[in-house]
């Protein structure tokens, strides 16, 4: 292994490859067959070139972290920052399900209300903060859903998810 950098700062895409303990070229060894070189990983690294979608797919996938795709989009592409959320990793699924039962259940409580305030099709000021707290509600189901998705390409990457047979069975519901 190559020596440990004492970089201060380092970025999302340093700090998930030296959690992986790989060194810069062991990583491009791992993404070669996507066109990702040593010396491309340490320009991503130190922020000299703008990372580019094709090098987020690869590091991603190379290193086993969708969440980079996320945040990329969230927090580096012009457009995802204003429509991307950013969903945190979580490798504890019991968490996952526990905040998408307390959010599903909060919006089942909520329902009748959103039908009322839905029903004339316009949102009365009186109606607004009301209307407000349940989007909120929404929005961290959606996040939640998210962070299925990323727990379960991680585990897919790791072999604990049958992914032909996962994509095969998901595509019998569409």
């Amino acid at each position: 292994m190559g020596k440990v950098s004492v970089k201060e700062n380092k970025n999302i895409y340093q700090q998930t490859r030296e959690s992986l303990g790989l060194s810069r070229a062991a990583a491009a060894e791992l993404m070669a067959s996507v066109g990702m070189t040593e010396y491309r990983l340490v320009k991503i690294e130190d922020e000299s070139v703008t990372i580019q979608p094709e090098d987020i797919y690869a590091l991603s996938k190379g290193y086993n972290a969708p969440h980079l795709c996320n945040h990329y989009c969230s927090k580096e592409c012009r457009i995802g920052q204003e429509y991307v959320p950013e969903v945190k990793l979580k490798d504890n699924i019991h968490e996952i399900i526990v905040n998408m039962v307390v959010s599903l259940d909060t919006m089942n409580n909520k329902k009748a209300r959103l039908m009322e305030i839905l029903a004339d099709g316009k949102i009365g000021s009186d109606e607004l903060d009301d209307f407000i707290y349940i989007q909120k509600e929404l929005d961290r189901i959606s996040l939640t859903v998210e962070a299925l998705q990323l727990w379960c390409e991680k585990m897919m990457g790791e072999g604990k998810i049958d992914k032909e047979e996962f994509e095969r069975r998901k595509a019998l519901t569409e």
